[in-house]
């Protein structure tokens, strides 16, 4: 009686092994591949649920093979904490950028680029930037940012000069992008802000699509030293951001900081904004809860290479 239930208990732990490190070859039947994407990094709490049933059926065996996902879950996610010999020790000319969704319905938008402005950030990318919000989040950062930029409904802050500013395509038939020069002390940097389309329940090729487009102009653009922020609808663990942007490096994992969870704000289950560089130093990263929007923010320390 009791092998049969040790092996139903050995099946739904390799079942469970195999969902967290090929969860990104699931077909994705009207989204559901890329909702297991993002819950991957999640299936680590069926574990001890499975092997304390295990353990109630008498299946010590069963309870034993629980090992496996958890060691799988370490290999695959583990990474997130591990320290990178170069995050922590700038080369020169270190620069602060903070990216947030203001939350199209913020009640508290004075709150929220106060809290901005209070980051110190050198850079300061918003997304959703429109409506109420629009005049009191212009105004605060006005006040400690002397160069602005927005396309549409994206925005950027910057201590220092800003130029040739155009507007970045992320698939939509409005304006969520823009790309501009800003002139640091260390070197001419090249960033964007960005806000790809949202995941709808069976529609993700809308989002999908604007990551190619942007990932396509991203590869092309011949800076040295780029910057890219915003909200991209995208988990670090979904099957499309594997191959998104070659070369760029994600400022959050590289910094050895964790997942860096952004959304939603009060309890963050996924990381759906990020910053990414090139031909640059990531010297830390992390994540704000700031005062309004669903969303966290992401932050970045990077610093430009020797010359």
């Amino acid at each position: 009686m009791r092998r049969p239930i040790t092996l139903v208990f050995v099946a739904a732990a390799a079942l469970l092994a195999v969902l967290m490190v090929a969860h990104d070859r699931i077909p994705d039947a009207l989204g559901s591949g890329v909702a297991l994407d993002t819950a991957a990094p999640w299936l680590i709490l069926l574990v001890p649920l499975l092997a304390a049933l295990a353990l109630v059926c008498r299946s010590p065996a069963g309870a034993a093979a629980c090992i496996a996902p958890l060691l799988v879950w370490a290999y695959t996610f583990g990474s997130w904490w591990a320290p990178n010999a170069t995050a922590g020790t700038p080369a020169s000319g270190t620069l602060k950028v903070v990216s947030q969704n203001l939350f199209a319905d913020n009640t508290t938008p004075v709150a929220t680029a106060r809290a901005l402005a209070a980051t110190g950030a050198d850079l300061i990318a918003v997304q959703e930037l429109g409506g109420t919000d629009r005049a009191p989040v212009q105004r605060i950062l006005d006040a400690s940012y002397p160069y602005r930029e927005e396309r549409g409904t994206v925005a950027l802050w910057s201590r220092y000069p800003t130029s040739d500013t155009t507007t970045a395509d992320v698939g939509v038939g409005w304006q969520r992008g823009l790309r501009t020069h800003v002139s640091t002390p260390s070197g001419d940097l090249v960033v964007y802000v960005v806000h790809l389309p949202s995941v709808r329940p069976a529609d993700t090729a809308t989002r999908n699509n604007g990551l190619k487009i942007l990932s396509r102009q991203l590869s092309a653009d011949p800076a040295p030293h780029i910057m890219v922020a915003g909200d991209f609808n995208t988990a670090t663990t979904d099957r499309h951001w594997r191959s998104f942007a070659p070369g760029f490096t994600d400022t959050q994992p590289a910094s050895g900081a964790g997942p860096g969870f952004t959304w939603p704000a009060a309890f963050p289950l996924a990381r759906l904004d990020h910053i990414l560089q090139r031909g640059l130093t990531t010297a830390g990263a992390s994540v704000l809860r700031i005062p309004g929007p669903d969303h966290r923010a992401p932050t970045a320390t990077v610093a430009f290479p020797r010359r």
